[in-house]
C-alpha cells in the first residue's frame, strides 16, 4: 500500500461495463513527509474520498476487485481508506 492525495474526479461516459458505477480519483502519490512524488494516476475509490484527502492506495488489482464487489472488473490502484493521521519516526502529522 502506498500514500497518496486525491487531486480530482474524473468524469467517463463511454467506459468498460465493469467500470459502470464506480468512482474514479485522480491521485499523487506522496513521500514520508507528505510531498508530492511522482506523476499523477487515476485509481478506483472504494472509500469515498474527495478532493485532498489524504489516503491508502492498495496497488494490487485483486484489491479492486475485492473492496468493489466486482470479480470481472480490471483495475491495478484502489483508494481503500482516508487517512486522519501519520505518525513517523515519533512525528505525527494530522491530515484532516
Amino acid at each position: 500500500m502506498k500514500i497518496a492525495r486525491v487531486v480530482g474526479n474524473v468524469v467517463s461516459t463511454v467506459k468498460d461495463e465493469s467500470f459502470i458505477a464506480k468512482k474514479l480519483v485522480i491521485i499523487e502519490w506522496l513521500d514520508d513527509k507528505l510531498q508530492k512524488k511522482g506523476a499523477r494516476i487515476i485509481a478506483f475509490d472504494a472509500a469515498g474520498a474527495g478532493a485532498g484527502d489524504i489516503v491508502l492506495v492498495n496497488a494490487e488489482g485483486d484489491a479492486a476487485k475485492l473492496m468493489l464487489g466486482d470479480e470481472t472488473m480490471i483495475g491495478d490502484l484502489t483508494v481503500c481508506g482516508v487517512i486522519d493521521s501519520i505518525t513517523i519516526d515519533k512525528r505525527t502529522v494530522k491530515t484532516t
